[in-house]
């Protein structure tokens, strides 16, 4: 376990005002808790700039299931790497769309590159990855 240090920090009072307003907004119980918070993040995603971080992540694709082969093509993909690929789940959203969830966990540059490579598949209309970096 780690230990605790306490540290100062001087803000101008309409800054420290906005912050107390925007963790009561987010439920914060202490000022500590959402600095430790908006630090992680910041660690975070600073280390998914590295290709090669640990990382964890989401895609999401909405792609229309009429279309020709592809979910043939995305489960082919996914399959190719099933060494990144945790889960996916599929739920159909209307008679034409379907959204796809695939979680991951790998390298950040890989996980990016696959993401991408999903992105461009036809029938895919809307694609976006949620990566995060794994903080210690």
């Amino acid at each position: 376990m780690s230990t605790i240090s306490r540290i100062g920090v001087s803000l101008e009072t309409d800054l420290l005002k906005d912050f107390d307003r925007l963790i009561a907004r987010k439920g914060f119980a202490i000022r500590s808790d959402a600095i430790r918070e908006m630090i992680r993040q910041s660690l975070s995603e600073e280390r998914i700039e590295s290709p090669s971080s640990n990382a964890v992540a989401a895609i999401f694709l909405v792609y229309d299931h009429h279309t020709s082969g592809l979910t043939r093509k995305l489960n082919e993909m996914q399959h190719n790497q099933f060494y990144h690929v945790l889960a996916s789940t599929h739920i159909h959203l209307d008679h034409h769309n379907c959204l796809e969830t695939i979680f991951l966990k790998g390298k950040a540059g890989e996980i990016k590159k696959l993401a991408d490579k999903l992105s461009t598949v036809r029938g895919v209309k809307l694609s976006r990855v949620n990566l995060v970096g794994l903080v210690d």
